[in-house]
């Protein structure tokens, strides 16, 4: 997942904005706690997301992968005061850990935990929405995307996380790798979908940032 060196990611974040103290203490008990821990946004990716969401400031967020719920938190920064964030998750054993650290947030109220499949949970959703992070199963991607694209206000922005999946997306394909192919076909797509105008960004495993035209 390192496409630069351990130095200069560590420069970075020593000249971006520092980790607000409920992400770092989300961070450190991740780490601790919960199992593969590199699942996490992090530090800098963390600023990248609360940096977009401020200047995008978004009524409703949708995030498709909450895992220990550090991205949410950094979404939700950007957030109108009258907003919601929506996040999606499969794994039941996390929301008891995602909600304690929501609660101890400005925004506790304002986070909405969905738990089940997002294929079938996104088109219950009666909203619209400015902001949505797709960080989950890969092999989904394109589905919660077609999904999503109905219910993004113009001028939405959608991020799409791990596009760039450790580099594979330029090794030869291994046909059993369907991660990886779908990775594939979903950057083509979006590269060429005159729906949205896209920027592929290489920020840590690649993020892809699609504006709703």
């Amino acid at each position: 997942m390192h496409f630069i060196s351990q130095e200069l990611e560590d420069y970075i974040e020593q000249h971006s904005e520092k980790e607000p103290a409920l992400l770092a203490a989300l961070n450190k008990e991740t780490y601790q706690k919960i199992l593969l821990p590199r699942m996490l946004s992090g530090h800098f990716q963390g600023r990248v997301l609360s940096m977009l969401s401020k200047l995008i400031r978004p009524v409703n967020i949708l995030e498709i992968g909450t895992y220990t719920g550090y991205s949410a938190l950094c979404l939700c920064e950007g957030m109108q005061e009258t907003g919601q964030l929506h996040t999606i998750d499969i794994k039941e054993e996390l929301v008891d850990f995602q909600r304690k650290h929501f609660d101890k947030s400005p925004w506790g109220k304002q986070i909405f935990q969905h738990l089940g499949e997002a294929i079938d949970i996104i088109p219950t959703l009666d909203l619209k929405f400015d902001l949505v992070f797709i960080d989950a199963d890969k092999e989904n991607y394109s589905n919660y995307f077609e999904l999503i694209v109905p219910k993004m206000n113009k001028g939405g922005i959608i991020l799409s996380d791990n596009v760039l999946w450790s580099g594979k997306v330029l090794e030869p394909l291994q046909p059993n790798d369907l991660s990886t192919k779908v990775l594939l076909e979903y950057n083509k797509s979006l590269a060429t979908d005159p729906r949205v105008e896209t920027v592929l960004l290489p920020i840590r495993d690649g993020l892809t940032v699609s504006r709703v035209l």
